[in-house]
This record gives structure tokens, sequence and C-alpha cells, in this order.
């Protein structure tokens, strides 16, 4: 062998084995998914939930981190501010795909964020895990391939908490025709579609609406508002919103003596008891909230046994990330049990059935899911629709519980299959709201 076609064909193997070298590197990194994830860290909506919704996300990413990944995959999370704001939702949800590239999304807190980021995430023909937003308008006769909704919709919501007070109605001394409701809401997404919830279940009831009205979450003065719903004299009010506003309008009414015998949130602002506390003092006593049930609240007998250990975790990391708080928020647990459900249901179905951590894989993975009830730390089971339903998907076993704050602690009182004891109600006498 001449020297020259000794140096060409040592040429060839190093040229080859940098070529090997190269795609062998390639393939470790595919070993990986990379997840963005989008939540309020700032703004009016990060003190009205959003930002426990990102700590009990976090939670579990960082558990299954430290665990090594899943299916050989490591996991890599890119978080982004969402700032309270759609366009910025939207902003970030683009530039997470296109220059993070990431492999899916995750989060969510706001409606009229989710709104808008899931159609262009479909468009983009991206992965959209949402953990939290409720409103029906994300994925109602849309028909999205990739984008996915464990956590119950708001039509949920708002007639729920019609049926709890159907069932209670005479525990006011009155008939279904002579209780007297209002329904008031903030006017995005979220607020209409509980609010049309409240309409419908209303209507079925048979209850006597007296008020229905919606407002600007940001507006600087809700007198008028009180005014009307003094006027109305509900036994009853109905009330979605996030946090400024629910302070907002609650101290305007102490202020200018609205008086009703129950007043039932649902979710958003209501489910962050510390928030209502630090703004309205003992007036939060015997308020209801509507949500998914706090992890830390359902049944642990009637829960898959690996579970527990779980919910226990999440408990004890909550604590050092907020200490001395009197009351877990359910929006910790809601996040931290979807975003579960991601790592422990779909991904491993997507890597070993369907081969990856793309978009259709981990689609069909999803589709694949049939959790019975108490599968979920939230109690409820998942099973989403087939392409082509009118509300394609959106977890069709999911739904919210009635819960009572009482001296500082929270009952669920709804459904009965979950309640921890009855409702009080009307208002005690005495009680700043109470018209007794």
């Amino acid at each position: 062998m001449t020297m020259g076609i000794g140096r060409r064909l040592l040429g060839g193997v190093v040229a080859a084995a940098a070529v090997f070298g190269i795609v062998g590197s390639a393939a470790a990194q595919e070993k990986k998914i990379k997840i963005g994830v989008i939540y309020d860290l700032t703004g009016p909506l990060a003190g009205g939930g959003s930002e426990l919704q990102y700590i009990g996300a976090k939670i579990m990413i960082d558990n299954f981190i430290k665990a090594g990944g899943v299916e050989g995959y490591k996991i890599e999370a890119v978080y982004a501010d969402a700032q309270s704001k759609p366009d910025v939702a939207i902003n970030e949800a683009v530039r997470l795909v296109e220059q993070e590239k990431v492999d899916m999304l995750l989060g969510f807190y706001s409606s009229a964020q989710c709104v808008p980021v899931a159609g262009r995430v479909e468009q983009l023909k991206k992965f959209m895990w949402i953990t939290t937003c409720i409103s029906s308008a994300v994925l109602d006769g849309k028909n999205y391939k990739y984008v996915f909704r464990p956590q119950a919709s708001g039509d949920q919501f708002g007639l729920m908490t019609m049926d709890f007070i159907s069932q209670n109605v005479a525990k006011f001394g009155k008939t279904a025709k002579e209780l007297r409701v209002a329904i008031i809401h903030e006017d995005g997404a979220y607020g209409v579609d509980v609010a049309k919830g409240n309409d419908a279940g209303a209507k079925k009831a048979g209850f006597n609406v007296v008020l229905k009205e919606g407002y600007a979450a940001t507006a600087p003065d809700l007198s008028a508002l009180v005014t009307k719903l003094k006027r109305a004299r509900p036994d009853v009010v109905f009330h979605t919103g996030y946090n400024p506003d629910i302070t907002l309008l609650l101290r305007q009414a102490r202020e200018q003596g609205l008086k009703f015998g129950a007043l039932v949130g649902h979710g958003a602002g209501y489910g962050v008891y510390e928030k209502l506390k630090e703004g309205l003092g003992a007036d939060v006593n015997y308020f209801f909230n509507t949500d998914p049930i706090s992890i830390w609240l359902t049944n642990s007998k009637t829960l898959d046994p690996k579970l527990p250990p779980v919910i226990k975790m999440v408990g004890e990391e909550f604590d050092k990330a907020k200490p001395g708080v009197a009351i877990r928020s359910a929006h910790v647990g809601m996040a931290a049990s979807n975003t579960y459900l991601f790592f422990t249901s779909v991904l491993p179905v997507a890597i070993k059935k369907y081969g990856g951590v793309d978009p259709e894989s981990l689609r069909k993975a999803a589709l694949d899911l049939d959790i019975k009830e108490g599968g979920t730390m939230l109690g409820f089971g998942v099973k989403f629709p087939a392409e082509g339903a009118q509300m394609a998907g959106q977890n069709e076993r999911s739904f919210p519980v009635v819960i009572q704050y009482i001296d500082d602690k929270s009952y669920v009182v709804w459904p009965k299959s979950q309640a921890m004891r009855d409702a009080v109600l009307p208002l005690p006498k005495g009680t700043t709201y109470s018209n007794q």
C-alpha cells in the first residue's frame, strides 16, 4: 500500500468516524424531552392562583428530573412568564417552540390566554397539555389534534354550583322559584364560560335570576355593580373572578351594606385562601369555592394506592416553598396532579408504544388514556373523546367539587360522594354580609 493510498484510507476512516460520532451525539441528544412551561409569575393573575400552579407543576417536574427522567428520556424544562397578558402568552409560546425548540408546552392558567394560545400551538403542530384554564371555548367545536386538557371545563363549574344550591334550597326557607340568585363574572373567556353554566343550571333548577352581569377584571371601581346587587336583593351570589377584582367587589359591598345568604365562587381567586384572607379578613368565613378537589382533601381509600405517597411528597415540597400557609391551595395540587398524569400515563406510552416524544406520538398516547375514577390525585378519571368530537381534547371524566371555608379550614361539601361535612347555609347571623 502506498503512503498516499494509506493517507486517503485513514482520512476516510477518520471522516467516517467523525460522521458516526456526530450521528451518535445527535441520537444521544434525542433522548430528551424539552418542555416549555408557561404560567403568570407577575401581574394580577400571579397572586390569583397562577404562581401556585407554577409551584405545583415545578415540584412534579423537578421530581421526575431527579428520578432521571422517563423511559430513558431526560427531562428539560424551560419556564416562561406570561405576565398576566394574552399577547405575552402567545409570544412566549411561539418563542419556546421556534427558538427554544421545545417538544411540547405545558401549563396555562388564564382562559383569556388559553383560547388564542391553543389555536396558535395547533397551527404550529406542537403538543399542548393544559393543566389549568377551564373555558369551554378553548376546545368547543375546534377539533384540535394536539391540544389536551385533563382539567374540568368551565360549564361544569357553573352547573355544579347551581346543582349544589338546588339540593340545599330548603335551608334558605324558600322554594326554588322563590330563591333569588345573581350571576356576576369577569367578562373574559373564563368568566363568560362559567356564567353560561350558571345560567343553564339556574334554569334547570327553576331559580329566579335577578341579575346577570359581567365586568372587566381590571375595573378600578365596582360600586355600580354593588348598587345593582343591592337593588336585586339576591339570596345567593354566584361570582366568577380573579383576585384583585374579588377583593375590590367585596370591600365595596361591605362599605355599601350589601347583604345575601351565600356567596359561591368558582376557582381562580376563590381558590387562593391566603389572598382572600389577606384582603377580606374574617369575612371569608363560610364562603364557597368550586374547583377540582384539593389533593389533600381526596379520600385516600378511593385512590390508586400509588398516589397517596405522591400527594404527601407534593405537600412537603410545597411547605418548604411556602411555609406557614394555613390552607394548601387546590391550585398547587391541580397542576401537580395534571403534570404527574402526563409523566406517568402519556409520556411512557408515547415513547414505548409510538416511538418517541414527537407531537404525533404524544397525541396518540393521550388518546389511549382510559383511567377510571380514583386514578388521579384529583379523584376523577381520564378519557379523551375521539377526534372530531365537539369537545375533542377535553377530559370527559373530570369534575369539580364545592368546598366551604370554615375557621381557616376547607371542607368538601358537594357532591355527596366526596363531602366531608354538610354545608353551613345560609350565612350565620352576625356575619358581615348575612341577610338573616
